[in-house]
C-alpha cells in the first residue's frame, strides 16, 4: 500500500512552480482537443484552465460547426477546425495542419467533450506519435476510454503523460471495479500506464509516490469540472511544471476554488465555468 502525502500550502511552497519569465512562447503552448457538435463546452473550459495556469499560447481544435462560435467565445486562442461525421462528432480523418500543431505544443489536452470512442481511439492513435520528447499529452474523458481499449498506446509515444479519470474511467483502465483505497487505485493505474494520475483527488506518480488533497467537496462533481482540471494540469505543464508536480498544484487549486465558492453559492451550486475565476487566485498565493 502506497505511503500518501497530503496536499498542503507547505508542500506545494516547497515543490514551486517555474516562474514565468519572458513573452508568452517562454511560458508554453497549450493545445486542446476535444469537442463535438453538442458538446464544444469542454474544450472552452478546458482552454480557459490552462491559460488560469499560466499558459503563454493557447489552440483549440474542434468540430468545423463550432469553431467560428469559439473563436468569439475565446479571443485569445488560435481556433483550428477539424471534419465531422455525420453525427456531429469530430472525425478521425485528422488535418495535417492539427498534427503539425501536436508536434509544436507544450501539452495537449485531448478529450474534453468528445464522444464518440471509436473515432476517439483513432484520434488517439494519430495523436500521440507526433508529440514530440518534451511535451506531455493529457488525457481526460473519451480518451481514456480510448487508452483502456489500446492499453500500449502509451508505451510507444515520445512524450510524457498525465491521465485525469474520474472513478468510471479509472475502472475502465483497470480493467475491473475499484476498491475503497483510491491512493492504492491511482498508484494502480500510474503503474500500469506509466503516467501520472488524477484520481478525484488523488495524484499518483510512476514511481510510486503518491498524494491526496483533502479540502475537496462535493459541488467538484458538477458537469464541466473535470474540464477544467485537465485544462489547468496542461496550463501547469506548459509553463513548465512535471507531470506529478502539475498534477498536485492543479488538484490542490481545484478543490480549494470550490472552497472559495461555497460560501456564495453553496455547497453544490457553484458551476464548472466559475472554478476559472479562483483557480488562478488560488495558485498565486499558496
Amino acid at each position: 500500500m502506497p505511503t500518501t502525502e497530503i496536499i498542503t500550502p507547505r508542500v506545494l511552497r516547497e515543490w514551486p512552480l517555474p516562474e514565468p519569465t519572458g513573452d508568452k512562447h517562454s511560458r508554453g503552448t497549450v493545445l486542446v482537443i476535444g469537442g463535438s457538435r453538442n458538446t464544444p463546452g469542454g474544450v472552452l473550459l478546458a482552454g480557459l484552465a490552462a491559460l488560469r495556469g499560466g499558459a503563454g499560447r493557447l489552440q483549440l481544435a474542434v468540430t468545423e460547426g463550432t469553431a467560428t462560435a469559439l473563436s468569439i467565445a475565446v479571443p485569445e486562442a488560435k481556433v483550428l477546425g477539424l471534419p465531422e461525421t455525420r453525427e456531429g462528432s469530430v472525425s478521425s480523418k485528422l488535418p495535417r495542419a492539427l498534427l503539425e500543431d501536436v508536434a509544436e505544443a507544450d501539452a495537449v489536452a485531448l478529450g474534453p467533450g468528445l464522444d464518440n470512442i471509436e473515432e476517439t481511439q483513432k484520434i488517439l492513435e494519430s495523436v500521440l506519435p507526433e508529440a514530440g520528447p518534451d511535451a506531455v499529452v493529457v488525457l481526460d474523458a473519451y480518451a481514456l476510454g480510448a487508452l483502456s481499449r489500446r492499453p500500449e498506446a502509451l508505451e510507444h509515444a515520445k512524450c510524457g503523460a498525465v491521465l485525469t479519470p474520474n472513478r468510471t474511467e479509472a475502472a475502465h483502465l483497470l480493467g475491473r471495479d475499484l476498491g475503497d483505497d483510491l491512493a492504492a487505485e491511482a498508484a494502480a493505474v500510474a503503474a500500469r500506464y506509466h503516467a501520472a494520475v488524477c484520481l478525484h483527488g488523488h495524484v499518483a506518480d510512476p514511481d510510486g509516490r503518491v498524494w491526496r488533497e483533502e479540502s475537496g467537496a462535493a459541488g467538484l462533481g458538477t458537469s464541466g469540472s473535470g474540464d477544467v482540471l485537465a485544462g489547468l494540469v496542461a496550463g501547469l505543464l506548459a509553463r513548465g511544471a512535471r507531470p506529478a508536480q502539475a498534477g498536485c498544484w492543479a488538484t490542490y487549486a481545484h478543490a480549494v476554488a470550490g472552497q472559495r465558492l461555497a460560501p456564495r453559492f453553496g455547497r453544490t451550486g457553484y458551476l464548472a465555468r466559475e472554478l476559472l475565476d479562483e483557480v488562478a487566485y488560488t495558485i498565486g498565493t499558496v
